[in-house]
């Protein structure tokens, strides 16, 4: 089954400039509700064309992460950066990071924005000490630097950390290797001859890591592709990236076919990303697939269920607080929620599984993208096989 589709028709001018204006007026809306329409919000983040712009991003944003934009950080200090013993690893990528800057901008601006990149990351991980920095972190920090600036996004950038990036900066890649054999998977529900080709060719999964870990960043040359993608990725589950890297897969099908089946040349075309992708349609589809295989549908194969608390099974907390935006209710809801997963799980651990169709119509906390349905799904099992990597160069 092949993801490509024909190009839809051009949109006249006149046309789009409506729709644009539409859209602007639905987000204002949204934003001046009491409380905050964050349901809207997703909608429109994940629908076509994103959030249009950078301004309304920086209004946007921190709605979707549930970030207070009148009690950010306090400035850092010199202090920062003496005896922190992620300092030189951070300095090392930050300067080898000049491509994420615009082409054309003045060395002194690029400079000083690289330190401020460094002051937001020593900043994120000193206040978390439980998150342990990883190579490409700061290509996610440069976007949101680039985007809201140096205050907002050390507040957005912690609060991702400690919520969508949490698996990523755990001491051990256990959790972004299961998060990672997610790829095959899906693959495999889409195209089983495509998803059996590369397992005879034993490629594996790492050609996706870079693509996973800076939310494609770091091998996306169009910064407004990369904010396009932010967008969705702000507005859905922790797990979408990994299905937006699936449906990449699933669209250059007939050039992996293409390939000599073997490990080098297939690892070589997959890590080499096209630059001229229909990301409109690969978001469309991403969110499809999300809805017609859920990650718990995925991992029946793994009975054992993950003990920690991964991003992706506590993401139904994390929604709902940044959907109600009112503390009081969100802790009430949260604790009648709990007594109620505390009997359901009593139940469901000796329940035989159930058909995928009846999962998918039980499914809640949806957001609208088209005539597809975003479902929010409480999930994270054990994926990993174990395997050591260098992540960049």
């Amino acid at each position: 089954m092949s993801l490509r589709r024909p190009p839809p028709d051009a949109i006249a001018p006149h046309e789009y400039n409506s729709k644009k204006k539409r859209k602007v007026a639905e987000i204002h809306q949204a934003l001046s509700s009491d409380p905050i329409d964050v349901a809207a919000l997703r909608r429109m983040a994940i629908s076509e064309g994103g959030l249009l712009t950078d301004e309304i991003r920086c209004k946007v944003w921190p709605k979707l992460l549930n970030v207070k934009t009148d009690d950010l950080p306090p400035a850092p200090g010199k202090e920062l950066r003496e005896d922190n013993e992620d300092y030189q690893q951070v300095l090392l990528d930050v300067r080898r990071s000049l491509r994420r800057f615009p082409p054309g901008m003045p060395d002194e601006q690029r400079e000083g924005l690289q330190e401020e990149l460094i002051d937001i990351i020593l900043q994120v991980l000193q206040r978390n000490p439980q998150l342990h920095y990883y190579q490409g972190y700061h290509d996610i920090v440069v976007t949101f630097l680039l985007v809201v600036g140096e205050r907002l996004a050390t507040a957005l950038v912690e609060k991702l950390s400690t919520h969508h990036l949490r698996d990523f900066m755990d001491p051990t890649m256990d959790n972004t290797k299961h998060i990672l054999n997610y790829l095959m998977p899906i693959i495999d529900q889409v195209n089983p001859e495509l998803h059996d080709f590369m397992q005879s060719a034993e490629v594996g999964t790492i050609f996706a890591l870079s693509w996973l870990i800076t939310w494609f960043g770091h091998v996306l040359a169009d910064f407004r592709h990369v904010v396009r993608l932010y967008d969705f990725f702000l507005a859905c589950h922790p797990l979408m990236p990994i299905y937006f890297a699936a449906v990449i897969v699933l669209y250059r099908e007939q050039e992996v076919l293409d390939c000599e089946c073997d490990m080098a040349s297939v690892h070589h075309l997959l890590s080499q990303i096209p630059q001229d992708l229909p990301y409109e349609t690969l978001i469309s589809r991403a969110g499809d697939l999300f809805v017609q295989f859920p990650p718990s549908e995925l991992a029946r194969e793994a009975v054992q269920q993950r003990a920690e608390r991964t991003a992706a099974s506590t993401f139904k907390d994390f929604e709902l607080a940044s959907a109600q935006q009112r503390p009081d209710t969100v802790l009430r809801q949260r604790f009648r929620d709990r007594l109620r997963v505390e009997e359901r799980t009593k139940s469901i651990l000796t329940k035989p599984r159930t058909n995928r169709f009846v999962k998918l119509a039980m499914m809640g906390l949806t957001v609208a993208l088209g005539a597809a349905a975003l479902a929010v799904v409480k999930s994270a099992l054990e994926w990993a096989p174990k395997f050591e990597l260098q992540i960049f160069p």
